[in-house]
């Protein structure tokens, strides 16, 4: 497609508008038949754990809803005061297990460089052509492995579950550490100046800092109380599949959004904003009762060309704008698998390919359909 569009095509404005009342029925019809689903499941485990799993289904959905409803408040869209969208989105990172203020800067880096692929490599770091064909034959069938489909399942269990706790670990550790370097150099420093000039690689402010250590508080906690109420077996148990399956089922939706055949995938020369929005997004269609559950974030070329367009706006963005947009790739779920084989970042033709094509390519480079 030819580079004619410009935001200002777009009728974008009116949609951007937050409405409070819309995102407090939002946060309601998400987190209290989340709450009363762990209690039928409590009841239900008394009965039969046959009973178990379809609660279990119906307590992922809701906690999916809950990260998409946190995303809009890391954008600050879902409702028009940005700190409620601070307090409430803290509040649902901790149902997830995710310090949203942390999550939500790397968020908004993906969409400030969306479709530049020589910033952002995708949700699994993907290697450029070049860069894979230096691998040895091991590291390269490493890579594939780990970019296979199925590694969401352990990786999302990763993403929620460990990495926000060891990352908080590690981030002490080197304070400590640099703590006691400075004080070795120089036993009189004031300890507020050894803080002012640490720099972690595991924070990028103290507003983040603190976020992440209270988000830490608040998930352990929870998690010991609750454990200590329902069981720590049967909570821990329960819990880890939640977040497991809620985990797996988000990086796959992001997936399909960014990672397809014929994807806007250039390099930051010449890179434009709004074909990575309109070539580099998706529109993912899903079943009405799973575009609820994922607040709509199907429609994610309109999400992508406005992150302040909260969620229960963007289907009717998407109808006004919609003869703007013959460019978007139209996915469904169904199309995950195909959509997998493409894991390589070619930057001479700015396009993303599959693995088996680089192989069978000869020179100059030919990729073949999967």
């Amino acid at each position: 497609m030819e580079n004619t569009l410009k935001k200002s095509d777009f009728i974008l404005t009116p949609y951007m508008k937050s409405n409070d009342l819309r995102a407090i029925f939002q946060i309601l019809n998400t987190v209290v038949p989340y709450g009363l689903l762990w209690v039928l499941a409590v009841k239900a485990a008394a009965v039969s754990l046959w009973l178990l799993p379809p609660i279990i289904v119906l307590i992922v959905l809701f906690s999916l809803r809950s990260f998409s409803l946190m995303h809009d408040c890391g954008h600050y869209s879902l409702f028009r005061s940005k700190r409620v969208n601070r307090v409430v989105g803290f509040m649902l990172g901790i149902i997830n297990a995710i310090p949203q203020y942390a999550w939500s800067r790397d968020h908004a880096y993906h969409h400030k460089t969306n479709g530049n692929w020589q910033l952002y490599r995708g949700v699994a770091d993907f290697l450029s052509t070049d860069e894979f064909s230096q691998l040895s034959p091991a590291q390269q069938r490493s890579y594939e492995v780990l970019r296979n489909p199925l590694m969401a399942i352990p990786g999302g269990f990763y993403y929620l579950a460990i990495q926000p706790r060891l990352g908080l670990i590690a981030g002490a550790y080197d304070f400590i550490v640099y703590l006691f370097t400075c004080l070795g150099k120089q036993p009189g420093m004031r300890l507020g100046k050894i803080i002012a000039a640490h720099e972690s690689k595991h924070w990028q402010s103290a507003a983040e800092f603190w976020d992440i250590l209270l988000n830490n508080i608040c998930v352990i906690g929870s998690c010991f109380l609750l454990g200590h109420w329902l069981g720590f077996g049967f909570f821990l148990s329960v819990y880890s599949i939640v977040l497991t399956l809620s985990a797996t089922i988000f990086i796959w939706v992001f997936f399909v959004q960014h990672i397809f055949e014929g994807v806007y995938a250039h390099k930051t020369e010449g890179w434009d904003y709004i074909r990575g929005a309109v070539e580099g997004s998706s529109m993912l269609k899903l079943p009405a009762l799973f575009n609820w559950f994922t607040a709509d974030i199907g429609y994610h070329n309109i999400h992508h060309l406005s992150e302040r367009i909260p969620n229960y706006n963007l289907k009717a963005c998407h109808r006004e704008n919609a003869h703007l947009l013959s460019a978007v790739k139209t996915l469904r779920m169904t199309d995950m698998l195909d959509c997998a084989n493409y894991i390589l970042w070619d930057p001479e033709v700015s396009s993303l390919v599959s693995v088996k094509a680089f192989r069978q390519a000869a020179r100059p480079r030919v990729y073949q359909t999967v």
